[in-house]
């Protein structure tokens, strides 16, 4: 059985696959050193990499066209200060925000269900978020095989033919930002397909799952009812069997409802989303400004390495 991290980027366009995956190791492997003392982590690592599908030209890194609009000013670098990547410690305000979002979100659905503002919703996802747009509105894109298909088809396609040949080997896949709810939809479609199919431990880091809006749409998909209250709130991918992990950073605005728990029952092995507050340190170096929801810096916090870590023994 072999040991084999998937990966599955975020929201808007990105640098080459080949670099992201790169990044993405590296921050991982600086992670597991620095926090949890794992010199020499061995395992498989592959990118489920979908910006080329979205997106004609990817981001570059070429100093003599700084100003193009495609220049990456936020790429992977090694934290400089070996004292630098902190624990977060919960406090009291953190429970209350935690709370309150919970309180705000029942409130959203129950507006949502009674005056209908899918409209105003899917307005404001167009004007922010167009990938998430494109992948809920199911505009078409052209796969990999050349045929046009809805957006949340095709990409859920490239993230399950990366994980079916995987069956019977330890996996442990890490989504970030809109790959989370690509991951989300392709396991449970999984699930239906493959029940015999197992992924160890499933980490969402900066996911946007708890976004009213989000579940809503999951549960209009999956044919649940809003007068079945159990039936109505989604659950853990039942292929799903050790642990399922959510880290958020409070600042980061994608991941603005960081408490999953209590939005996702247990699947039928008794798993449910645990949720931890990480400090997502990273500051892209030509840009000077924090950006918490950065892949990279949530790659590399203690308490997303020490997992890692344990998935690895």
């Amino acid at each position: 059985m072999e040991k084999v991290i998937v990966a599955i980027h975020g929201l808007a366009n990105k640098p080459p696959r080949d670099e992201l995956t790169v990044g993405w190791r590296q921050a991982i492997v600086e992670g597991l050193k620095k926090n949890a003392g794992v010199d020499d982590p061995g395992f498989r690592f592959e990118m489920v990499y979908w910006a080329d599908l979205m997106y004609k030209y990817p981001m570059h890194r070429d100093a003599n066209f700084c100003a193009d609009s495609l220049y990456n000013k936020e790429p992977y670098y090694p934290v400089a200060d070996p004292d630098a990547l902190k624990e977060y410690k919960d406090g009291f305000i953190d429970n209350v925000r935690n709370g309150l979002f919970d309180i705000v979100g029942d409130t959203l659905d129950v507006f949502k269900e009674k005056l209908g503002v899918d409209a105003l919703a899917d307005w404001m996802l167009g004007r922010l978020l167009k990938d998430l747009n494109y992948y809920y509105a199911d505009r078409r894109i052209r796969g990999r095989d050349g045929e046009q298909g809805a957006t949340k088809q095709i990409l859920r396609k490239d993230l399950l033919d990366v994980l079916k040949p995987l069956q019977g080997n330890k996996i442990l896949l890490i989504a970030h930002s809109m790959g989370s709810i690509i991951a989300y939809d392709a396991l449970r479609d999984l699930g239906r397909e493959m029940p015999d199919f197992g992924l160890d431990t499933l980490v969402t880091i900066g996911s946007p799952l708890g976004v009213p809006h989000v579940k809503a749409k999951i549960i209009e998909e999956r044919n649940y009812h809003a007068a079945e209250k159990d039936a109505a709130r989604v659950r853990t991918p039942t292929v799903v069997t050790g642990a399922w992990l959510n880290f958020a950073d409070r600042k980061d605005p994608i991941a603005v409802d960081a408490h999953l728990a209590d939005d996702y029952h247990e699947n039928a092995n008794g798993v449910r989303v645990k949720d931890d507050l990480v400090s997502n340190d990273y500051i892209g170096p030509e840009v000077g400004k924090p950006n918490h929801h950065k892949s990279y810096g949530y790659l590399r916090t203690p308490e997303f390495s020490h997992q890692v870590a344990e998935f690895l023994k």
